[in-house]
């Protein structure tokens, strides 16, 4: 999820030399953004050399995110990428949406498996705009899971989040500048979630 005040206290407790490594106090050294309940990888810089280093690789774009999502409906084509520019949504200013004005976004998916009524899916990030994934799946029909903001104000049996998960990073570090993948399983509620689909139909 985002930053809060349990992260924060993580971050701070397991190095605390981050703590000056960020102009935003609330959030020390963290370099990119995961929504709120979403959970998945994040990464810290730890010391302003570090933080500038791995910026870098989101702004310019060349670090690879790649996030798991359950979304609604039986997604087509197999493979696919979705271009679209997000901004606010006019009428709900606390709300992104796809607007002409909006800035350029893309997000490319594989299909990995139909359970039930959703699609499993694996969304890599080319772009890292707010709520990106959340509002590109919503605006072709097929909203995440559990994303009572952006679909339909229902949720699955077990499921008290949007099913949407960071899988995957691929970034070169600062020591040495080498690229490096990092994995994070799904955790145990979305596991859950797609077991008890799977077994409505075994």
């Amino acid at each position: 999820g985002h930053a809060g005040g349990t992260l924060v206290n993580a971050v701070l407790a397991h190095a605390p030399e981050t703590g000056d490594a960020s102009e935003d106090a609330l959030r020390p050294g963290i370099v990119h953004r995961l929504d709120k309940d979403t959970s998945g990888l994040l990464i810290v810089a730890k010391h302003e050399q570090a933080l500038r280093f791995l910026s870098e690789q989101f702004k310019e774009r060349t670090a690879e995110k790649t996030y798991l999502a359950l979304v609604h409906g039986h997604l087509s084509p197999a493979r696919g990428e979705i271009d679209a520019p997000i901004g606010r949504d006019p009428r709900y200013r606390q709300r992104m949406a796809i607007v002409s004005a909006g800035r350029p976004a893309r997000t490319g998916y594989r299909v990995l498996r139909y359970v039930d009524d959703y699609t499993l899916v694996e969304a890599m990030l080319y772009t890292g705009r707010t709520h990106q994934i959340r509002v590109h799946f919503a605006g072709i029909g097929h909203p995440v899971a559990g994303d009572l903001v952006y679909g339909p104000r229902r949720s699955l049996p077990g499921l008290s989040r949007q099913f949407l998960h960071a899988a995957r990073l691929r970034i070169r570090l600062p020591s040495g500048g080498e690229p490096h993948e990092f994995c994070s399983a799904l955790p145990a509620d979305l596991v859950h979630v797609l077991q008890s689909l799977e077994g409505q139909h075994t």
